[in-house]
């Protein structure tokens, strides 16, 4: 895995970066670097040792030296390295991206990237996108593509469930160069503005980025100081990009616009303005498929229907993002229609109903204002008449605004909401769930608090007595759940839901009718 060359190659490079402060046992620079990483764990003979972040502790490099470490790179140089030599930089984080691309022999350049941005809809954009690539290379008997997101990963060797939606630089690269090793051709990955805040995919060249929408999320001491920083660092992406896709319907669209720029070309898409590059008209809900036309401004004779059967009005306007960057590759209609038609999103909006159809529950994602604001608008328009409950919690040590917003959102629409844990992290699950229930109070929503998932799915489902939607949202398919620093593992939302409608239809609830 990766080039093996001089540890004087990275010095060099960093030099050449403006980053080098300081090298120590430069008699000892002709050293082959066999392997690159932050993770002790990882360390193997030949590694570069990386010492980074605020958790990093001396003990790690000295671990790592034992463990066949020949040099370390680090903002400060450690006794415990003793004689390994080191090279000492101005910023690690910057360091990293150049380290990452060096060692992995410049992966970017060799493969097409596609970048989602945006507050809302980054997932389900990027797996929209992935089931077209997917198609236009299955026709084209070539493996499918890469995906790198907040739900799971795959890089033609590694297939895993994903902990953060952007990995640091050096993971990036390596997914990079095993797409490429791989025959992968295209790949799509969401980019947080963590991880453009924190220089993780620095010196990264996206083909085609597409800017979703912004609203204030992540404000707080361990991510954003407040929405400027948010919002700013989201913009970054674009000097990163080739070809940019705006979508005009986002909050705070003139400033996206002129921040597109940045990129060296963009066009635009909306479901509001007809004088978009890319306008989705006559969208419909037929049956268990939703129904749009877009229509291509620079070409008068595009006009193509297209149909999702992912339900959530919401998300014409992902697929619309996902129709202008299509179309930047070159990829043909056929490829883009069947491609959505067939289009899925892990623990996206995926329902389960009963069999008498009282129950109908979505199980999905949504985590944000945002996001809660488009499920639960459609939600109302989609099935008029049904009770609306919602199920969900707020994670700890992060976005704590999402108290009180999420809270206002279900307000405006549902008629009860259970309120359980969310990966707590560093706060007490009962500390967040009491100020939930607080804000619930003050909105006038009937709540209930249970704190174990599980068991607040089961009543949720276990009560349905009338036409109801359940929304149970914020964990999807994922196994684990954040408590402290310990990610404990845990049945997914979709396998509960799962489970407990199947008890339900074996309840004597299955005899009530609509």
């Amino acid at each position: 895995m990766g080039i093996k060359m001089s540890l004087s190659k990275y010095s060099d490079l960093l030099e050449e970066k403006g980053l080098l402060v300081k090298k120590t046992g430069e008699e000892k620079f002709s050293a082959e670097i066999d392997f690159v990483t932050y993770d002790s764990r990882e360390v193997c003979e030949g590694t570069l040792f990386v010492c980074k972040g605020a958790a990093f502790k001396p003990e790690y490099l000295k671990n790592a030296i034992s463990d066949g470490a020949v040099a370390y790179i680090s903002e400060t140089e450690y006794p415990e390295g003793g004689d390994v030599p080191a090279i000492i930089v101005s910023d690690i984080r910057k360091a990293m991206p150049y380290l990452g691309d060096l060692f992995y022999d410049h992966p970017q350049d060799k493969i097409k990237i596609t970048a989602f941005g945006g507050t809302k809809g980054k997932s389900t954009s990027t797996y929209y996108m992935k089931s077209v690539v997917d198609e236009y290379m299955k026709v084209s008997g070539k493996p499918e593509s890469a995906v790198l997101s907040s739900i799971d990963n795959y890089d033609g060797v590694i297939r895993e469930e994903s902990h953060i939606t952007t990995a640091e630089s050096l993971e990036l690269h390596r997914h990079f160069y095993n797409a490429v090793s791989s025959d992968i051709e295209y790949l799509e990955m969401e980019v947080s503005s963590q991880a453009l805040k924190y220089d993780r995919v620095d010196g990264i060249r996206f083909s085609v980025a597409v800017f979703m929408n912004i609203s204030e999320d992540h404000i707080s001491p361990n991510e954003h100081r407040d929405f400027e920083d948010y919002f700013s660092s989201k913009l970054k992406m674009f000097a990163l990009t080739e070809h940019a896709v705006v979508n005009l319907d986002s909050d705070h669209a003139d400033r996206v616009l002129e921040a597109a720029k940045a990129s060296a070309d963009h066009v635009t898409f909306s479901c509001k303005d007809g004088s978009a590059d890319y306008f989705a008209k006559d969208i419909r809900k037929e049956g268990g498929s939703i129904f749009f036309t877009v229509v291509k401004k620079t070409e008068p004779s595009f006009e193509e229907e297209f149909e999702l059967t992912m339900p959530g009005l919401f998300n014409v306007e992902n697929a619309l993002g996902v129709i202008a960057a299509s179309d930047i590759y070159g990829i043909p209609v056929s490829c883009i229609r069947d491609g959505l038609r067939k289009a899925k999103s892990p623990g996206r909006m995926e329902l389960y109903v009963s069999k008498d159809g009282l129950v109908n529950a979505f199980v999905d994602y949504a985590h944000n204002k945002l996001s809660f604001e488009a499920l639960y608008s459609s939600i109302k328009k989609e099935y008029p008449g049904y009770r609306v409950v919602g199920l969900f919690g707020c994670p700890g040590g992060k976005a704590y605004q999402r108290r009180h917003e999420l809270v206002e959102v279900a307000a405006k629409y549902a008629d009860k909401i259970y309120i359980c844990a969310e990966d707590p992290g560093p706060d007490p699950a009962e500390e967040i769930s009491a100020q939930i229930a607080e804000n619930a109070r003050k909105a006038g929503i009937d709540y209930e608090e249970i704190e174990d998932r599980g068991a607040a799915i089961h009543k949720a489902i276990l009560e349905v007595r009338t036409p109801t939607v359940l929304l149970i949202t914020g964990k999807g398919e994922e196994t684990r759940q954040k408590y402290g620093t310990v990610y404990a593992p845990c049945r997914s939302d979709a396998d509960y839901t799962a489970d407990y409608i199947k008890e339900y239809d074996e309840s004597p609830h299955h005899a009530v009718k609509k």
